[in-house]
């Protein structure tokens, strides 16, 4: 695939999981209404009440608190006057402003970008990474984390994350309503039709936040190709981040001891490694790095 091939592929799968996610949160709010008020309308209001708080809640201070988990240490420029040249570069050339840089210390080879849009926004590097990569592989990593600002990837991942836990949230009430209300609410006034929609509500309270979960680490993946595509394109030279992804794949430690599942699929690489099953590809933050220097390599 060309350059803009490979972008509008990607962008146009995270809208349409964007969409689905967004469908499984009205499902849910709907039965929500159904079962606590008999009004699928309320149900789907109050849904969406809860992910406009969350959204709101993420939107003003995610970043931060992810920095602050991750024990960034913002950069001046006197502290690297050569990365903050390159950023700045890079910026210019994706007709963005330039966003802060942060340093994690950490042995390990990772980057990330954070923030809620261009205007506020970061890139947080591990030192092991600044010190071990050389200048067209550097280029390559800052050009990926700023094509996640460029792409409003940050923001789309907000986004996803919220509707996630919203997801798990609506899934939760479903099913402690079910638990704990009383034996003839869930039995009266319906009959059959009534069990049955009962059932269906427990069967989504389960498998909801599972199928969310997947779409989500889909999402992330989808955004991951994205970024490696539109990095090459920023550049003009895949080869300098597919040679900083084969650098990454053969350090024998990419962990960062400061990262969590919460904050795992912002890396570069998936800073918590884990074998690589078939059944672990669908459960994994990221797609396969070989696949990822392969499609470079390829461009």
């Amino acid at each position: 695939m060309s350059f803009y091939q490979e972008i509008q592929s990607n962008k146009r799968k995270t809208y349409l999981l964007l969409v689905l996610f967004s469908f499984i949160v009205i499902i849910l709010g709907a039965v929500i209404g159904w079962f606590f008020f008999e009004n699928y309308i309320i149900g789907m209001i109050f849904a969406f009440i809860i992910a406009l708080i969350y959204s709101l809640i993420a939107y003003n201070s995610g970043d931060s608190m992810i920095l602050g988990s991750s024990q960034a240490k913002e950069l001046k420029k006197e502290d690297d006057h050569y990365l903050f040249n390159l950023v700045e570069g890079l910026a210019i050339s994706a007709q963005i402003p330039k966003p802060k840089i942060y340093l994690i210390e950490e042995d390990s080879m990772n980057a990330f970008a954070t923030g809620k849009d261009p205007e506020h926004a970061s890139i947080a590097v591990t030192s092991g990474l600044r010190k071990r990569m050389n200048r067209l592989e550097l280029e390559g990593v800052i050009s990926h984390e700023m094509s996640h600002i460029k792409n409003y990837d940050i923001r789309v991942m907000m986004l996803v994350t919220v509707l996630l836990g919203v997801v798990v949230l609506l899934s939760d009430m479903i099913f402690r309503s079910f638990i704990w209300a009383p034996r003839n609410r869930r039995s009266s006034d319906g009959g059959k039709g009534a069990l049955i929609l009962l059932a269906v509500a427990v069967v989504l309270a389960i498998l909801a936040p599972i199928v969310a979960q997947l779409m989500h680490l889909a999402i992330s993946r989808k955004r991951e190709y994205l970024a490696d595509a539109t990095g090459a394109k920023l550049t003009h030279y895949p080869k300098g981040l597919a040679d900083a992804l084969e650098k990454i794949k053969n350090d024998h430690d990419v962990t960062v001891d400061t990262a969590n599942k919460a904050t795992a699929h912002l890396y570069i690489e998936n800073p918590l490694r884990e074998k690589r099953s078939l059944m672990a590809k669908f459960f994994s933050t990221h797609p396969d790095i070989n696949d990822r220097i392969k499609k470079l390599r390829e461009m």
